[in-house]
């Protein structure tokens, strides 16, 4: 125990080092509706006729519920470290990145480092024993010696709500940014991504969306170069140059390439750098990931293929926003009006696309925005599936069925479970159309840093870890998350419309997740029963299993 909280101190530092200044203002999302673009509907078909494709290939590979739920297990650490990335890559990344560097400069970069942190914590602390302890969900880990059914029914609970705001604030973002991209209805937009969803998951399982998110990240490392080095390619490949010219034209001047107004909040800073990186790891969608490839070896590789992968795209992302600051900054087009320095055209989040139209014309622009769909229906895929593992695998099979399910009802309770998820997605985007909706984003990294992550990572590494620790470390943090939130000023005020705010910080993770690390010791520790006695004991047990991987699932051959 005092070994992994020495490990997990250093890990602590790192992310107030690199995630200090995240506490910056979310680039604003205006939606108004655009010409339509033939280039993007058309290349958005090619893209949803390739993966429906995939998907019907998948659908007949998926023979069993290993394969529904993990691949067969038999993803390469290559493979799954793109789909990773391309699980972690989303539409925000692409277009609110570009943008916060081309308003903020060098502080959009330093808030990029911030959300990479987490990487180094799963390779060094999780990976391997993801891949050796788990099956399908993360559950499989956390109640590996604990009380199956209590331990997993809270796992499933945080797991779905984690989901379910993760969901509905990507699907809110796809009908946004699909009317704002392609010119077609909020509600339109929001019902095509439900329904597309719906189709990979429960068709294809995991085989599918492991490679639409595979294709979707090649689109997203490809668009993203393509339009960048078209940009470098005005300044002679001199980033000097590009630095020098930039600084002239901005209205921050030499200030640009110095941190500034991101470290204006430190409390906040801190807490949303720990439920980047504390909640990346206790994401569901993510953990599931692992349970894909092979062996502990590939596990480890996933990581850190999907951390070059990261790496690299961000630096591409920087590069993009700062050459936008003059080739889209000083070109009257992308302005309202024709009046430089005012709007911009279609909203903030449009200077990636402004960019790819600047350096490539109509045809790299449909490309992009094609890339930009694709991205959103990849991550909603992967969430959906999460989701509905959740409800078949741990409350279905092993807590209402107590273990004695067939695969067959299995599968077909995760089919109708995505079908649920699905419908609940489309009408809560609907209903959210016009609220705030991130402090669902805040919420759903501050609950898996807050519940998820101290419960597995304390049953991977204490022995004197017990249910009743486990269920009080993991139900409190739970609930001290979402009601930090709520009484936040991005639900309290903005949303419930009072004055003032009850919490004054709007990310939770810093209050929230020492909580759910001292109540699951607290429980622990004050538990003297037989069977706390005897959930110790077993630790020994899962650690030769999470060291050697004898006993683990292997991959299924195809």
């Amino acid at each position: 125990m005092t070994r992994l909280f020495a490990r997990l101190s250093c890990l602590f530092a790192a992310a107030l080092a690199s995630g200090l200044a995240v506490a910056g203002p979310a680039v604003e999302a205006v939606a108004e509706k655009q010409p339509l673009n033939i280039h993007a509907i058309g290349m958005f078909f090619v893209f949803v006729l390739m993966t429906l494709g995939i998907t019907y290939w998948a659908a007949n590979r998926t023979k069993s519920a290993a394969d529904f739920y993990t691949a067969g297990g038999g993803i390469t650490g290559f493979q799954n470290g793109l789909a990773i990335a391309g699980d972690y890559m989303s539409a925000a990344t692409l277009l609110g990145l570009t943008a916060m560097v081309y308003t903020q400069g060098f502080d959009g970069y330093v808030y990029m480092t911030a959300f990479f942190v987490g990487w180094p914590l799963i390779l060094f602390l999780m990976a391997e024993r993801l891949r050796n302890l788990g099956r399908f969900t993360f559950a499989d880990i956390t109640s590996y010696r604990l009380d199956q059914g209590k331990v997993r029914t809270m796992a499933a609970v945080s797991s779905l709500i984690v989901v379910c705001f993760y969901l509905i604030a990507q699907m809110v973002g796809a009908g946004q940014l699909i009317k704002l991209l392609f010119g077609l209805d909020y509600t339109t937009a929001v019902l095509v991504v439900g329904a597309l969803m719906m189709v990979y998951v429960t068709v294809g399982g995991m085989i599918a969306t492991t490679w639409v998110q595979i294709i979707k990240a090649c689109m997203l490392l490809a668009g993203g170069t393509l339009v960048m080095l078209l940009a470098m390619n005005h300044f002679g490949f001199s980033y000097e140059n590009l630095v020098n010219k930039a600084m002239e034209v901005h209205k921050n001047g030499t200030r640009l390439m110095f941190p500034g107004s991101l470290l204006a909040d430190p409390v906040t800073a801190i807490s949303m750098s720990l439920g980047l990186m504390f909640g990346t790891a206790g994401l569901p969608h993510i953990l599931m990931r692992f349970f894909t490839v092979t062996d502990a070896k590939e596990a480890r590789k996933s990581v850190l293929y999907a951390s070059g992968f990261i790496a690299y795209f961000f630096n591409v992302i920087f590069l993009m926003g700062m050459t936008a600051i003059i080739i889209v900054g000083t070109d009257p087009q992308f302005f309202e009006g024709g009046s430089i320095g005012g709007k911009i055209v279609g909203g903030g989040n449009m200077i990636a696309m402004h960019l790819a139209k600047a350096v490539g014309g109509n045809l790299l622009l449909g490309f992009l925005a094609a890339v930009a769909f694709a991205t959103i229906l990849a991550v909603v895929s992967g969430l959906a599936l999460a989701g509905a593992s959740a409800i078949s695998h741990d409350l279905y099979a092993r807590v209402i069925m107590k273990g004695k399910a067939s695969e067959a009802s299995e599968i077909r309770i995760s089919k109708f479970a995505t079908l649920v998820l699905g419908v609940i997605g489309v009408t809560l985007s609907i209903l959210f159309e016009k609220q705030n909706v991130a402090f669902m984003v805040g919420l759903a990294f501050g609950i898996a840093a807050s519940a998820n992550f101290p419960v597995l990572i304390l049953s991977m590494y204490w022995k004197g870890l017990t249910t009743r620790g486990a269920l009080l470390g993991g139900y409190i943090g739970l609930a001290t998350a979402v009601a930090l939130v709520v009484l936040s000023k991005s639900v309290w005020v903005a949303v419930l419309g009072n004055a003032a705010p009850l919490f004054p910080y709007d990310q939770p993770a810093l209050f929230s997740m020492p909580v759910a690390f001292f109540f699951a010791w607290l429980g622990s520790v004050t538990d003297s029963s037989v069977r706390a006695k005897e959930e110790q004991e077993r630790f020994a047990d899962q650690y030769v299993r999470a060291q050697t991987g004898l006993g683990a699932a292997s991959a299924s051959n195809h």
